[in-house]
């Protein structure tokens, strides 16, 4: 069962659920129909937000910890930066009364911490073009011990049952903790019970859904599909922004998710506040997380995931079957 009582666990779903509502009504307020396509204003309001009330809480609550954040407050410190940081300063003072500009830099700049034995990640909005067309983001808070992931939580605003997008609806928090399993509730309803999620017991490859990303950026579009047609997958794939692909996977609405290194990126490896807190909640709901080549993903090399080569998530029994594919494809 899941200890409610430790104090670690307790902050990181209170403080998640906190900054998933102050990053919907940044998108309520600021995202719009007429948005041009190349303006990010809204999501780089939301980003800051997200990550200076955070870093406020941790270091209020956890001083000797570390916070590894995505974002630093040098751009919000520039005159170019003025009108952002306005923004920004307005909507954390919702959640902290009286906030200034120069406090909202330095809790962003709180997440400047260098990985340690213990330290926190966070990724302050995860999925940002989804956020920018209502689809799916999260906000992902972990807290890594010696270089495993202890403690992981996902705030997804718009995540509804099943696979849908619900921007009026009360969300998804899902939280997982070593040895405690993984847990679901909704986002908004605070007095909602928290209900243990499950993995798929789907033992066939081609009746297996996989969970892609709508941005061809992230990934190697090409090969999935060479990877699909490998395992005989017959099931239409779905398609989801962010790191609420992991809760799918962890709820039994999917079997595999993969990032393939993209041709235009061959050298790049994941941040780790991109998979720390959804690998948890894959694993302690039955599954299993692994890069590319079967190796379990290394946190112990600082902010990216250095030692490993994308990554492949699963329920477990089509694992094996999909690193299989994976090595027939040469991905």
């Amino acid at each position: 069962m899941l200890n409610l009582n430790r104090p670690e666990t307790a902050f990181a779903i209170n403080v998640v659920r906190q900054a998933s509502l102050l990053v919907k009504q940044v998108q309520k307020e600021l995202v719009s129909v007429a948005l041009t396509k190349d303006d990010r204003s809204p999501v780089t309001v939301a980003d800051f937000a997200s990550q200076a009330l955070v870093a406020k809480a941790l270091g209020e609550t956890f001083p000797n910890l570390p916070l590894v954040g995505e974002e630093d407050a040098s751009d919000l410190r520039q005159p170019a930066g003025q009108a952002t940081l306005d923004q920004v300063t307005k909507f954390v003072s919702r959640y902290a009364s009286q906030s200034t500009p120069e406090q909202v830099c330095n809790w962003v700049d709180y997440g400047a911490g260098e990985p340690g034995a213990r330290f926190w990640t966070l990724d302050p909005i995860d999925g940002t073009k989804g956020f920018l067309r209502g689809d799916q983001y999260a906000v992902a808070l972990a807290l890594i011990e010696d270089g495993q992931v202890e403690i992981g939580v996902l705030g997804c605003p718009n995540l509804a049952e099943g696979y849908q997008t619900d921007p009026e609806g009360k969300g998804t928090l899902a939280v997982a903790v070593r040895g405690e399993g993984a847990w679901i509730t909704s986002l908004e309803g605070e007095d909602d019970p928290l209900q243990q999620l499950h993995v798929s017991d789907t033992a066939t490859a081609d009746q297996a859904r996989l969970l892609r990303s709508f941005e061809s950026g992230h990934t190697n579009i090409s090969q999935i599909d060479y990877f699909a047609q490998e395992l005989g997958i017959a099931v239409e794939p779905v398609r989801m922004d962010s790191q609420a692909k992991y809760i799918l996977l962890a709820r039994g609405n999917g079997e595999l998710y993969l990032r393939l290194l993209s041709p235009k990126k061959p050298d790049y490896r994941e941040k780790i506040w991109d998979q720390a807190a959804g690998s948890l909640i894959v694993q302690e709901a039955g599954g299993k997380v692994s890069d590319l080549h079967g190796k379990n993903l290394d946190f112990t090399a600082g902010r990216m995931l250095l030692n490993n080569r994308g990554i492949l998530a699963s329920n477990g029994q089509l694992h094996e079957e999909a690193l299989q594919g994976l090595q027939a494809i040469k991905a």
